[in-house]
């Protein structure tokens, strides 16, 4: 494969950066011509989803918030290739935009953090857990009605932040997002799917570049995981298909692909209007 200069884009989160590292280290891997010095920039590039942290997502739009910035300059040549928590994608990607290659998929389950209790189940009656995720927001109060959820954005760290402050009482994370930022030791239970079903794409990493740099596509297969790219690829087709029969926001659906077994599982959500609401968060 021919040397090039590769710009990497990505959000600036801690987060972010980390899987960045992760991807450019595998590609280094696989090339060890890109370990050359300036042979991978990552170029970090705010979102409006980064900007704006005073509304919930759904006002402001919702979930393509983390991406469209990134997306644009992709398209307009600024960068060659981004780097993206799958699950922060929208189910239909722009014109002459593709992803390219997936990653190994991580453990899809979320993780429940909280200092007053050892699991979801021993929470007190009415106790503030933080979200700002429709789809955790709906599943926690199908199994704890009687729970007070409070919308909870910013970055891991931030919401870990408010935990520790005694802000709200308990947390919901992606586990591993955790595990990235080495924090998984902080989660007092991991959710089995039965009780929170995961976003669709969740645990697996997406890089996406133009269609046309086959190129490009070329370098990155020595790193796509095809068994993790046909799972997130179900899931997402699955989510397409509902979003288009039931004419609603898709991020306004979770579903999934159980990492070890054949079967698919999906959930409906949609707001209620005496309860704080969301939608997909970033991590």
């Amino acid at each position: 494969m021919p040397s090039r200069h590769l710009r990497v884009g990505t959000r600036g989160s801690p987060m972010a950066l980390s899987q960045t590292a992760f991807v450019r280290d595998h590609l280094v891997a696989a090339h060890p011509e890109l370990a050359a010095k300036g042979a991978v920039e990552i170029v970090t590039i705010r979102t409006t989803g980064d900007r704006v942290q005073d509304r919930l997502l759904a006002e402001i739009d919702g979930k393509g918030l983390f991406v469209k910035e990134i997306e644009q300059a992709l398209t307009a040549g600024h960068i060659d290739l981004a780097v993206h928590s799958l699950k922060d994608l929208e189910t239909w990607l722009p014109a002459g935009l593709a992803i390219t290659c997936v990653l190994p998929r991580d453990d899809p389950r979320d993780a429940f953090l909280s200092t007053k209790a050892a699991s979801l189940a021993a929470l007190p009656k009415g106790a503030r857990i933080g979200t700002a995720s429709l789809r955790r927001q709906a599943q926690l109060l199908r199994r704890r009605p009687d729970l007070t959820i409070l919308p909870s954005r910013g970055n891991v760290n931030t919401r870990i932040r408010k935990l520790a402050s005694g802000e709200i009482d308990a947390l919901v994370l992606a586990l591993c997002g955790l595990e990235r930022l080495g924090k998984a030791e902080l989660a007092t239970e991991i959710l089995a799917r039965e009780i929170m079903l995961p976003a669709v794409g969740q645990g697996a990493l997406a890089l996406e570049c133009r269609a046309a740099d086959e190129a490009l596509q070329q370098l990155l297969e020595p790193i796509h995981d095809p068994r993790s790219a046909a799972c997130v690829s179900a899931e997402r087709a699955m989510l397409a298909a509902l979003a288009r029969r039931h004419r609603f926001r898709a991020s306004r659906c979770g579903c999934k692909r159980n990492h070890r077994r054949a079967g698919h599982a999906g959930i409906l959500a949609l707001p209620r209007p005496d309860r704080a609401g969301g939608d997909r968060s970033a991590t």
